[in-house]
């Protein structure tokens, strides 16, 4: 809270009952001047003055006990008190400091209770900045665990005249625990009127292990090389080492907005961003800096609210600016990779290069708003470095540029050539407002890795956007782009689009589309939708071509909720010398979806088809096979010791029931974070113990992690107990089984007991309150189709 300035004041309490008990207290204060403390410098030589030892409060902050000399009704404190104190005093000036006589600070003497409050403007004090902000989550040890997942997605078509197809798309993975060995494949087989035809290509193999601690992963085998905006991203074959963010997603990579304020007095804080409250917390007098996280990727409005002990509120209103683009201060994000470059993927299983390729590619934050970027590749006969960074201008917006050069061979006379590349971009948002500029740029022979195995970078290329939320009357954007490939003639292309949305449940859009180096190529489209709810919606379009004429869209659908289910869709086209319509059913559960359904588009019988297709996948772990829709990342298998149909929650969301078995596989679960799973007691049969009734795990990045919750049968029974009358023993009667150490079972109403560590044969030692202690004997056994044994004893002297 902004501070507030008290006038000069000088108040003193001191009735006349005050001044009695300061009278009746001297002789214990002056007792106190022996406390080894303080040095209290010599007060007592002064005539008429005494040293007291008074509890201190400074601006609504407790000090502790310090010395103050009283001499003619009037305090003072020494230099060294009042620095312990936090005030800022000159190096000269007298030891003893009257404090009537300190502008701006105000004093109140309480001699019966010997306290003194003390109220000093923040200009005076040398407080500490106190930082406050959101407590910092941090992910527990991963949860290791070994095993094999294969995922597949089968499709397959069946047309007129006999020509058919089949596909099959898989995925088998091997981990243990933060290392992960994967492979992809494609396997195809096709019949035409010249018979089947076989093709099969292995995609990617790849061994990765992660070390979260310090934010690494390595790569071996098949991967992307890393890149900046401004670079491309090459496939090879090879060693990657990189930083990781993913690895601990609880950290902020981006820089975090602060509020720096003041307090007077212990105060509660509030951040509001956009009207929403994102923290609250206290504060001690003196200066703060509040951090917050909020996660925007625009502009936003901040409110700090302070409000003190006396209910006085101030408020700080200011913008928040965000880009995804930039780091924190010191934060650095790397990746380094040798290999050879991958060609032909997709249509070759093992086509790589013979020369060897070095890439590099760096960005660390400077400041708040400044991150730089650099990037770097070599290969035998071409060098490429590159350097840039993004500026976040407050509310001007960011900017972005970069500089890269290259150095090439060349099979011509004079050796090598050269070129350069030159990008710059700029994005300014606001809450209603946005623009956007990209342009790249390149001369001379610029070249990279990527060319020598496929086309060269653009010779230049541009976009420009601005978007604008026009509130009631619905938003608007409007567009361009500009390409001009190596060897080739540009190409320029308009947009302009608007989109409304008419109450919950309906919205329209109209849009077109322009080249504009070729005036015929337009199109225009106009669409309208209509959901019923939040699974069923229907939609219709009409688009407008220069080389298609006029197409008319019919569609409606109906998607299955999460937790699974039946649906469909259903198309319908017209003109432009395409109509025909497709339907289709589906259905997601627990172990997968499958489809089927039946097209026709623009060619008649001829172009009609069936079709039908699975996903999922296949878990090897825990002990059993288990089957799950498709696993992407991280999944958790819950193990209750063979007691099936528990129910299991995820975050407090019910997720399944563990199988005959008692496993259950719970997907998907976020890697690297604390997944809370949890079972409650009372789903569990009477007879069984249960050692927790929540796990938390943390798994590793498209690995498995096992939650045991411990569950192990027990001999238990319900036992009702009455003594030698008949009557029930009395409520909170103690229970020890066969001498069993321990503060033993509780009676509860109408003397039943809950007994779950029995022999088979069994003998109970019951004491009652009021100290009187009777038996009672029982043999257990098990009762014919399970269930929990219940009996009635007589508890006997």
């Amino acid at each position: 809270m902004a501070e507030r300035r008290t006038p000069t004041s000088r108040r003193w309490r001191a009735e006349r009952a005050g001044f009695a008990a300061r009278a009746l207290l001297a002789p214990f204060a002056l007792a106190l001047t022996a406390l080894p403390a303080h040095a209290a410098p010599a007060a007592q030589s002064v005539p008429g003055a005494m040293t007291l030892y008074l509890e201190v409060s400074l601006n609504g902050m407790a000090r502790g006990l310090h010395p103050f000399r009283l001499q003619a009704g009037a305090l003072s404190a020494s230099r060294a008190v009042m620095r312990e104190l936090s005030f800022s005093l000159p190096d000269n000036g007298a030891e003893w400091l009257p404090l009537r006589d300190l502008p701006g600070l105000v004093a109140d003497y309480d001699a019966a209770r010997q306290q003194l409050s003390l109220t000093a403007p923040l200009a005076m004090l040398q407080l500490p900045t106190a930082t406050v902000g959101q407590a910092a989550v941090t992910a527990q040890p991963l949860s290791t665990s070994t095993g094999l997942l294969l995922n597949y997605d089968l499709y397959g078509t069946q047309g007129r005249g006999g020509s058919s197809s089949l596909s099959a798309f898989g995925e088998l993975r091997a981990f243990r625990g933060a290392s992960v060995l994967s492979t992809t494949w494609l396997m195809q087989r096709t019949h035409d009127t010249q018979g089947w035809k076989d093709q099969s290509v292995r995609m990617d193999s790849t061994w990765s292990m992660a070390f979260p601690d310090r934010m690494l992963t390595l790569r071996v085998g098949d991967t992307l090389t890393g890149a900046v905006p401004w670079s491309r991203a090459t496939r090879i074959g090879g060693i990657q080492l990189s930083r990781d963010f993913g690895l601990q997603p609880y950290r902020q990579t981006a820089p975090l907005p602060s509020f720096i304020g003041s307090a007077t007095m212990p105060s509660d804080v509030e951040l509001f961003i956009d009207g929403i409250r994102q923290y609250s917390g206290q504060v001690p007098a003196g200066p703060f800096q509040l951090n917050a996280l909020p996660r925007i990727n625009s502009t936003g409005t901040a409110q700090v609210v302070v409000t003190d002990a006396l209910g006085r509120a101030a408020t700080l209103s200011f913008s928040l600016f965000d880009s995804s683009r930039l780091l924190a201060p010191g934060l650095s994000d790397w990746t380094v990779d040798l290999g050879v470059v991958r060609r032909n993927y997709g249509l070759r299983s093992f086509d790589y290069g013979k020369q060897p390729v070095l890439t590099g590619t760096w960005r660390r934050g400077l400041s708040d708003s400044f991150t730089i970027e650099a990037h770097g590749e070599v290969t035998r006969g071409l060098a490429l470095a590159g350097a840039g960074g993004v500026w976040q201008l407050g509310a001007a917006g960011t900017l972005s540029a970069a500089l890269a050069g290259s150095r090439h061979d060349a099979d011509t006379p004079g050796g090598s050539r050269s070129g350069t590349q030159t990008s710059l971009g700029y994005l300014w948002r606001q809450e209603r407002l946005s623009v956007g500029l990209n342009g790249t740029r390149t001369q001379g022979d610029y070249r990279d890795v990527a060319t020598a195995y496929g086309s060269a970078p653009a010779k230049g290329s541009a976009s420009a956007s601005v978007g604008y939320d026009m509130g009631g009357l619905g938003n608007v954007s409007v567009s361009y782009l500009y390409l001009r490939p190596v060897g080739q003639n540009a190409s320029r292309y308009a947009s302009v689009n608007w989109f409304r949305s008419i109450g919950r449940t309906t919205s329209v859009s109209v849009g077109m589309n322009q080249n504009l180096d070729k005036r015929s190529d337009r199109g225009i489209f106009v669409g309208l939708s209509w959901s019923w709810d939040a699974q069923t919606s229907v939609s219709a379009g009409v688009q407008r071509s220069g080389d298609q004429g006029t197409v008319g869209t019919v569609s409606a659908q109906h998607s299955p909720l999460g937790d699974g289910g039946w649906g469909w869709r259903a198309t319908a086209r017209t003109g432009g010398g395409t109509s025909g319509g497709q339907a289709e059913i589906n259905y997601l559960g627990p172990y997968g979806r499958v489809q089927a359904g039946v097209s026709e588009m623009g060619g008649g019988r001829a172009s009609r088809y069936a079709y039908a297709g699975a996903s999922g996948a296949l878990v090897l772990m825990g002990g059993g096979v288990l089957a799950a829709r498709r696993i992407d990342d991280a999944f958790a298998v819950v193990d209750t010791d063979g007691v099936a149909g528990v129910p299991v929650k995820l975050e407090n969301r019910p997720v399944g029931q563990t199988n005959s078995r008692g496993l259950l596989l719970v997907v998907p679960v976020n890697a690297y974070q604390n997944n809370k799973l949890a079972i409650d007691p009372m789903d569990l049969p009477a007879d069984v113990r249960i050692e927790r009734a929540e796990s938390l795990i943390t798994p590793a990045g498209r690995s498995g992690a096992r939650a045991h919750f411990g569950i192990t049968p027990v001999r238990a029974a319900h036992v009702a107990l009455t003594d030698a009358q008949g009557q029930p023993l009395p409520l909170g009667s103690r229970v020890q089984v066969n001498g069993q150490e321990g503060g033993g079972a509780v009676v509860g109403y109408d003397g039943w007991v809950y007994l779950d560590t029995l022999d088979v044969r069994n003998t109970l030692a019951v004491r009652t309150p009021d100290g009187a202690v009777c038996r009672a004997q029982f043999d257990w056994r098990r009762p014919e189709g399970g269930g929990l044994q219940k009996e009635r004893l007589t508890c006997g002297r």
